[in-house]
């Protein structure tokens, strides 16, 4: 993509992206497929044809959500998608990337406890982490 002249940081510059399939990838880590219908000055955009796309290793699913409104402030990262672009993951159904995701949580589950069980059993107190902190509200 080249940048216009002159270039606008900011919200203003996803302008030129209205009505393209977009990739926008959000604080609590879903990742959203669809087309740029609107955005203001928050940067708040409105998706239309809205895919929530889950990945577990080289496989992907898809849960259609249709037309998302997602608040600026969520906005990780939000990229135009090049169609062109040979996928190199494999699509799988619905119900069999829900499982991966299913086993990939009580695996790490697991590990945490397990992790917990050793410091414990060396005299160290295990810390409560939070898996993401961009989910908690700093305010």
């Amino acid at each position: 993509m080249e940048l216009p002249d002159p270039f606008l940081p900011g919200a203003v510059s996803l302008l030129d992206q209205l009505d393209k399939k977009l990739m926008v990838v959000l604080r609590d880590g879903k990742t959203l497929i669809g087309y740029l219908r609107t955005i203001d000055q928050f940067a708040n955009l409105v998706l239309h044809e809205t895919l929530e796309r889950i990945y577990i290793g080289k496989f992907y699913g898809d849960i259609p959500r249709g037309i998302f409104l997602i608040r600026g402030e969520n906005v990780v990262l939000a990229g135009e998608i090049d169609e062109n672009q040979p996928c190199t993951l494999t699509q799988v159904s619905l119900e069999e990337i829900l499982r991966m995701q299913n086993e990939r949580a009580e695996k790490r589950a697991i590990l945490a406890q397990e992790k917990q069980r050793v410091l414990k059993g060396s005299g160290r107190v295990p810390a409560v982490v939070k898996s993401d902190f961009l989910t908690e509200d700093a305010f």
